[in-house]
C-alpha cells in the first residue's frame, strides 16, 4: 500500500479517535450536569409542592391522530383525568382510514356540531366537528382531510380556545401531574414560549399513569423482555437526562419531542405554525421559533422540564424501529439543511454554534463519521501503522465508559421519579447498557446511514408503526 494511502488512513483514524474522545467528554459533562440538576430539583420538589396555587394557565391539549383506533381511547381517557383545573382536549383526526373516529364517537356519545374556525394558519379542509356533551373537560373531535401531522396540529391550533397548547401523540399517556409540571416554567418566567417534557417508554409500566397515587408510593417499573424495547429505554434515559438538560442551561435546545411539548400559541402563529413539508415538524418548529424570536429581537426562552413525564410506546419490532428512526433522521436532515444559515451567525448565539454543531456532527453525520472512522481504523491496524490490539482496547474502553454513563442516567431516573425496580431488572439494565453501547449503536448507525442514502426516495414517507393497546402489552 502506498505511503499516501497509509497517511490518509492515519489522518482519518486520528480524527475519528478525537471525535470519540470529544463525544465521551460531552457525555460526561452532560450526564453530570443532568444528574446534579435532577438532584437539586428533587430537593426543591417538597418546597414547590407546599407552594400550591389556585391560578392555572388555560391550556389546549392537541392530539393528532391517524389510524390510531387501538390506542386513542386509552390516551383520551387518561387526558380527562389530569390533575389540572383549566384545559380542553382537541383530537384531530387526520384522514384516518380505520375506526379512530367511530371509537371516540361511540364511547363519549359525541355529537356533530357547527362551530366557526378562525384559520390563523393554513391547513387542509375540515370535514366535521364533534363534541362530547357529558365530560367535565371540553372534548372536541376534529375530522379533516389527510395532510400529515404538522397540518393536523395547525388545524388543532386554529380551533383551540386557549393561549397555550400542548401537543401529545395519540399513543402516549401523561401522568396526572404532567400538565401541571410542564406549565411550571411558564409560570416562573413570562418569556418562556415553549417547554419540552420527558418522554419515557410506556412498555415499562404495569399501571395506569393517570390513576391517583400517594406521593410516597413507588411506581411499579420493569424492563421489558423485548431486547429492542430495553435498548430504547437505555437510549431515551441517556438522551433526556444528558443533552436536553445541558442545552437547556443556555437556551440551546433545538428540539422538543413531538410526543410531549407545550407552546405559546400567539408566537407559534406569528412564526407560521408547523411546517407540512418535512418529517421532523417538531424540530422544525423549535428552530423556527429560535429564528423568529431572534430576528425580531424578542426576549424568549425555550425550556425543558424533566419532571413532566409522558409515557409513549416504543417500536417493538426491528421493522417498526427502522421506520421510526429513518423518519427521525430524515426530519433531522431536513431541519439542519433548512436552517443552515444559523450556523456561526452571531445573532443566534450559542444556538448557532454549540447546538447546531452538536446536531450536525454527533446526530446528523455521526453514522457516516463512525462507519468511515471504524473502517479506516481497522484498515490502519491491518496495514501496520497502528496496533490492532490498541484499537480493540480503545473501543472496548469507550464502550464501557459510555455504558457507565448510560447506567448512571438510568438509575438517576429511577431515583428521582420514585420508581420501584427489582434486582433482576438492575442486572438486566447493566447488561443492556453494555450491549447497547457495543452493538446496538451500530444498528442505529445502519438505520441512519440508510436514511441519508435513501433520502430522495423516502423524504415524504412517514411509515406506519404497529400500536398495541394497554391490555395487550
Amino acid at each position: 500500500m502506498s505511503e499516501f494511502v497509509q497517511n490518509a488512513l492515519i489522518v482519518v483514524e486520528t480524527f475519528f479517535l478525537l471525535y470519540l474522545l470529544l463525544y465521551a467528554s460531552y457525555l460526561l459533562l452532560s450526564v453530570a450536569i443532568g444528574a446534579w440538576h435532577l438532584y437539586q430539583a428533587d430537593r426543591m420538589r417538597t418546597i414547590k409542592n407546599e407552594l400550591k396555587h389556585n391560578f392555572y394557565f388555560p391550556v389546549s391539549v392537541l392530539v393528532p391522530a391517524h389510524n390510531e383506533e387501538v390506542t386513542i381511547l386509552d390516551s383520551v381517557k387518561s387526558l380527562l383525568e389530569l390533575d389540572y383545573q383549566l384545559y380542553e382536549i382537541v383530537v384531530v383526526d387526520d384522514g384516518s382510514t380505520d375506526n379512530t373516529i367511530q371509537v371516540l364517537i361511540d364511547y363519549f356519545h359525541m355529537q356533530k356540531v357547527s362551530r366557526p374556525i378562525r384559520r390563523s394558519i393554513p391547513c387542509k379542509d375540515i370535514r366535521a366537528i364533534y363534541e362530547a356533551p357529558g365530560t367535565q373537560i371540553q372534548l372536541t373531535l376534529l375530522q379533516k382531510e389527510n395532510g400529515g401531522k404538522g397540518d393536523a396540529l395547525n388545524a388543532g391550533i386554529n380551533i383551540s380556545q386557549y393561549p397555550y397548547f400542548l401537543c401529545i401523540d395519540a399513543d402516549s399517556v401523561l401522568q396526572r401531574d404532567s400538565l401541571e409540571r410542564i406549565v411550571q416554567p411558564v409560570m416562573e418566567d413570562d418569556n418562556v414560549v415553549a417547554v419540552g417534557g420527558l418522554v419515557r417508554v410506556a412498555q415499562c409500566i404495569d399501571f395506569d399513569p393517570h390513576v391517583q397515587r400517594d406521593p410516597g408510593q413507588p411506581i411499579p417499573y420493569h424492563l421489558p423482555w423485548n431486547f429492542l424495547i430495553s435498548m430504547q429505554v437505555m437510549e431515551y434515559d441517556r438522551s433526556f437526562l444528558a443533552s436536553r438538560i445541558l442545552l437547556d442551561g443556555f437556551n440551546g435546545n433545538l428540539i422538543i419531542s413531538g410526543a410531549f411539548g407545550l407552546f405559546r400559541k400567539s408566537v407559534v402563529i406569528a412564526a407560521g405554525g408547523y411546517a407540512t413539508d418535512v418529517l421532523g415538524e417538531d424540530m422544525e418548529l423549535v428552530a423556527k421559533l429560535h429564528v423568529y424570536c431572534r430576528n425580531n429581537m424578542t426576549r424568549y426562552s425555550i425550556r425543558y422540564e424533566p419532571n413532566a413525564v409522558c409515557w409513549s410506546q416504543a417500536p417493538s419490532s426491528l421493522r417498526d424501529l427502522f421506520k421510526q428512526r429513518r423518519r427521525w433522521h430524515i426530519g433531522l436532515f431536513q431541519c439542519i439543511t433548512r436552517y443552515r444559515f444559523m450556523f456561526l451567525k452571531s445573532r443566534f448565539g450559542m444556538v448557532g454554534t454549540v447546538s447546531y454543531l452538536y446536531y450536525l456532527l454527533y446526530e446528523l453525520y455521526s453514522p457516516i463519521i463512525e462507519v468511515v472512522g471504524l473502517a479506516a481504523t481497522f484498515a490502519t491496524a491491518i496495514v501496520g501503522p497502528l496496533d490492532w490490539q490498541f484499537v480493540l482496547r480503545f473501543y472496548l474502553l469507550f464502550a464501557l465508559y459510555s455504558s457507565i454513563l448510560t447506567i448512571t442516567a438510568f438509575f438517576q431516573r429511577i431515583y428521582t421519579q420514585n420508581l420501584r425496580i427489582s434486582f433482576q431488572d438492575v442486572l438486566r439494565a447493566c447488561i443492556m447498557c453494555l450491549i447497547e453501547n457495543v452493538f446496538f449503536r451500530f444498528v442505529f448507525d445502519f438505520i441512519r446511514l440508510n436514511a441519508l442514502l435513501s433520502y430522495r426516495k423516502n423524504k415524504g414517507t412517514w411509515g406506519q408503526i404497529k400500536r398495541v393497546s394497554r391490555k395487550d402489552r
